[in-house]
């Protein structure tokens, strides 16, 4: 480790969610093409107005207008879909239909094979928690009883890498920053935010992610799988 912190004891381990413990580029694609064809059921005319790319565009556009929507991704796209009802002239009251359907694919995921056993392994020995800028929903996933605390973007306020999120979390959990390990894949939200929120931060890096470092970004370790993680970790821990 690089850092002047390689000294302090972990206390605490905070995952980031997504592209972490699970893939979501899939599980994304995928909602998004059940929710269009819900959309050619139900709101026909938004349908044959809106690709899934042009949907897409739009909360693009959304978000250039209103920046404030990047801590709540479920309501730009919320958002959006009611620009696209108002365009198309369709009822906004079935928006909110097509919100659960699109939370409810949007939470079928399947975590890396390596995800569970190891936090199994590493609640008997750290208190575990979680911070996400998306709208992943831990009870619904089955997982929440892994984590003391799970703080998302959208219900704390502000997104990664906004050093408050990172300090809420490590308060609630009962420790110092420097007592803090975070664990995540992007390089920049979860690495440099982290770390200029005072936390350690380890990039988790899967197979098949990009392997580069973006430039300025030098994470307290790399590991590539859970396994590599505990690696790291065990003689932190050790007594």
């Amino acid at each position: 480790m690089h850092s002047k912190l390689a000294s302090v004891r972990p206390k605490a381990l905070l995952f980031d969610l997504d592209d972490t413990l699970w893939p979501i580029g899939p599980v994304i694609a995928r909602a998004e093409l059940t929710l269009h064809a819900w959309l050619a059921a139900h709101a026909p005319s938004v349908a044959r107005q809106f690709s899934i790319d042009s949907l897409r565009q739009q909360r693009l556009a959304l978000l250039e207008a209103q920046p404030h929507l990047r801590a709540d991704l479920g309501a730009l796209r919320r958002a959006g879909l009611h620009a696209a009802f108002a365009t198309a002239g369709e009822d906004g009251a079935k928006v909110e239909a097509a919100m659960a359907l699109f939370f409810a694919e949007r939470n079928a995921v399947t975590p890396y094979e390596d995800v569970l056993p190891g936090l199994l392994r590493l609640r008997e020995r750290i208190l575990l928690g979680s911070i996400s800028n998306g709208n992943a929903d831990l009870e619904v996933i089955g997982m929440a009883r892994h984590f003391t605390v799970s703080l998302a973007a959208a219900e704390f306020g502000s997104a990664k890498p906004d050093a408050a999120i990172f300090h809420a979390a490590c308060a609630a959990l009962g420790v110092a920053p420097e007592e803090a390990v975070y664990v995540g894949d992007d390089l920049l939200l979860d690495v440099a935010g982290a770390q200029n929120a005072g936390l350690r931060a380890v990039w988790l890096r899967r197979a098949g992610q990009p392997d580069h470092l973006a430039a300025g970004v030098a994470p307290d370790a790399i590991c590539a799988t859970f396994d590599e993680l505990l690696a790291w970790l065990e003689p932190q821990l050790a007594d």
